[in-house]
């Protein structure tokens, strides 16, 4: 229904208003009683005998009456509602037979979990066929040129291409028998052909196994061999060629067709032929269907993990469409900006540097205690929303104070999930207050098919990752080492139910180490449950080491508490078993580390200031600061640490490709700068 504002003419009566009053009682399609009574409290309290009827006001009175009934209309009409939460918000979770070591859902109406969301959806195959009965023609995967829009494929082209790619494979006898025990290799960045060859493989039921370059030469030799890999789809040669190396040693004796994304050689054929492997091109399977321009990708991270494939399995579920990135992680803001998506998955080191690059340097530069002032009140008012369960991007504050941070992720971002590893409260806090969208946090991991956890609608509290999912019991067990007891509501982090792996392949071991005789996947995370029934990530068993004093060392939850120094962009902690203090190699963030140095009186280059001693004092002096307000004890914090100018990566071997720190590898690369820090105290 539609409200006409001001719409009370000018002779309106005592007696209409008094009508229009009497209007407000609660009806079944009305307002509500709680309406009425917001209303009357905005209103100057009356004798009990007073009566409009006996008023004689004059004109001037009575359109001032209109006016304000009309506002009154129009704000009971337009404010904004709170998301009503699924269950009650202090009790997320239940304990499982009386055990409040282990809990589940409280969405569940019983201890049986949930095994399938619809009943129509059993395998990856069918939940892409549900997509594509409700979107049909509509855009499913897009891609972009530099400096272009976005085109789309739609979900009908997408399974036609995906059939036509699997019979493909077949006719040209790339796979003798497809069944669930064949394996298929995808050896590519994120691209449109990924999914497609993804889905080629389910539609005739075959199971995927991804490979990326930061595995190393040892550990795809290793894949290939366990799951005795005869095929492998690739998007460039120059893995292609890294792959037939492999066979030519005799290393990979299975592998007997690669098929390319990008234009083939005919050198490469050739040397193919050679060693016994088939090389071909996309087109040569597919027939009509050859991609047109460029993959480039919203999706962003990874489809080698769970996570990722996770997310495109459920967009597909509903219809949805997913763009993909250029493939360069520094292009991915200007990806978004012109996608423009409405849901964003990230992990906490891109939400951090949204935070300090978006929001922090953006505000850094108001200068004027006023509009710092506004700055300030508006993240007050919009955290007020919030606790009250209104999640909206349109109010006046949206408008004056942060439409440029929405504008940033393309201004239609509703929904944001958050996972991986923890985040800062108060970046969750800002960022759910500047963006005004959902902003949910999970837990989990690929070996329970990425999530376990994931907080509710309406809970929008910071600093836990959620109840158990409806197809998940979560436990916690005892670390006697760490002086953690599931009696006291804290352990290691266990996970039971459909969801979970049925193990490694052809590797028993590692499997009875992950999975024990009652099938709980044990995740090295440690835990503890809060009274409201979510879960609380508070350690990590693996990475955990000893000083010699015999305090133990989670370094991951130190690392999450620097990256929230102004200066610090990336930091990597360190102890040995021998030394009583912990060091630090740190990356400073070259977008605001010189500038936040001069302010401290020091000028120089970028690299000059990372050797410059009176600089790593003032980044040390800073990152204890931070330390001392986050709680950290004494034995966690960093007593020394060295600035190094170049950002660990992906491509320097020193990133995962879920941009984790590899800490094998840069103990390596930093051996002599650690023996240095240590060498200093003997």
């Amino acid at each position: 229904m539609e409200v006409c504002f001001f719409c009370f003419s000018f002779s309106v009566s005592a007696m209409q208003m008094q009508e229009w009053l009497r209007s407000l009682r609660p009806s079944g399609d009305g307002v509500g009683k709680s309406e009425v009574l917001d209303i009357r409290s905005l209103l100057p309290s009356l004798p009990s005998s007073f009566s409009f009827s006996s008023l004689s006001l004059s004109s001037p009175s009575l359109i001032g009456l209109g006016a304000v009934a009309s506002l009154t209309v129009y704000w009971l009409v337009t404010r904004p509602r709170p998301i009503r939460p699924p269950c009650d918000l202090q009790a997320q979770s239940v304990p499982v037979q009386g055990d409040s070591c282990c809990r589940r859902s409280a969405l569940l109406k019983d201890d049986n979990l949930l095994d399938f969301y619809h009943e129509d959806t059993k395998t990856v195959y069918d939940v892409f066929q549900r997509g594509l009965r409700i979107a049909g023609e509509g855009p499913c995967l897009g891609f972009r040129k530099p400096g272009e829009p976005y085109q789309w494929i739609s979900y009908k082209e997408v399974a036609e291409r995906a059939q036509v790619l699997g019979s493909g494979l077949l006719a040209k006898r790339c796979l003798i028998q497809p069944n669930s025990n064949q394996f298929v290799g995808i050896f590519a960045q994120n691209r449109a052909e990924w999914t497609i060859a993804e889905l080629a493989c389910y539609t005739f039921s075959m199971a995927v196994v991804p490979l990326y370059d930061t595995l190393g030469l040892e550990a795809i030799v290793h894949i290939l061999k366990l799951a005795e890999i005869s095929l492998v789809i690739c998007d460039q040669e120059e893995k292609a060629a890294c792959l037939m190396g492999n066979k030519e040693k005799g290393l990979t004796p299975a592998l007997s067709c690669l098929v390319l994304f990008n234009p083939v050689s005919t050198a490469l054929v050739e040397r193919g032929k050679n060693c016994g492997v088939e090389v071909l091109h996309l087109s040569q399977i597919m027939g009509f269907f050859v991609i047109r321009q460029e993959d480039v990708s919203v999706s962003y991270l990874p489809l080698a993990h769970m996570f990722e494939r996770m997310i495109q399995v459920t967009m597909f579920c509903h219809g949805a469409r997913v763009g993909f990135y250029q493939g360069d992680i520094s292009l991915l803001m200007d990806d978004i900006k012109t996608l423009k998506p409405t849901f964003f998955p990230v992990v906490p080191r891109i939400i951090n540097r949204i935070y300090d690059k978006v929001c922090i340097s953006h505000y850094s530069q108001m200068t004027s205690p006023l509009r710092r002032a506004i700055l300030h009140y508006a993240v007050r008012r919009k955290q007020a929303e919030l606790s009250s369960g209104i999640v909206r991007n349109n109010s006046v504050w949206d408008r004056l104070v942060f439409n440029k941070i929405q504008a940033s992720l393309g201004g239609n971002v509703r929904f944001i999930l958050t996972a991986s590893a923890p985040i800062s409260p108060t970046v969750l806090s800002f960022l759910r207050a500047a963006l005004g969208c959902l902003i949910f946090e999970g837990y989990g991991q690929t070996e329970c098919t990425a999530g376990c956890t994931f907080s509710m609608p309406g809970d929008w509290s910071a600093g836990h990752v959620g109840a158990p999912l409806p197809c998940a019991r979560v436990k916690l067990t005892d670390i006697p080492d760490m002086n953690y007891y599931a009696k006291n509501g804290k352990g290691e982090i266990c996970v039971q139910g459909p969801s979970v792996f049925q193990g490694y392949l052809h590797d028993q071991e590692r499997t009875a180490e992950a999975l024990d005789s009652e099938g709980w996947l044990h995740t090295g995370d440690v835990g503890q449950w809060l009274p409201n029934g979510t879960l609380q990530i508070i350690d990590r068993k693996k990475h955990i080491f000893k000083l010699s004093q015999g305090e133990y060392i989670a370094p991951e939850k130190i690392e999450n508490v620097y990256m929230r120094c102004v200066p610090v962009l990336q930091v990597f902690v360190h102890g040995e078993h021998l030394q009583s203090y912990l060091i630090g190699i740190v990356v400073p963030d070259p977008e605001v580390f010189v500038g936040w140095v001069k302010g401290k009186g020091i000028v120089g280059s970028y690299e000059e200031l990372c050797q410059n001693p009176d600089v790593k004092k003032a980044v040390l002096e800073d990152m204890t600061a931070v330390g001392k307000e986050a709680g950290l004890k004494s034995f966690e914090q960093v007593k020394d640490l060295y600035l190094h100018p170049e950002m660990f990566s992906v491509s320097n071997g020193l990133l995962t490709p879920t941009l984790k720190s590899r800490r094998v590898e840069l103990c390596k690369v930093f051996s002599e700068q650690i023996q240095r820090m240590y060498s200093k105290a003997d």
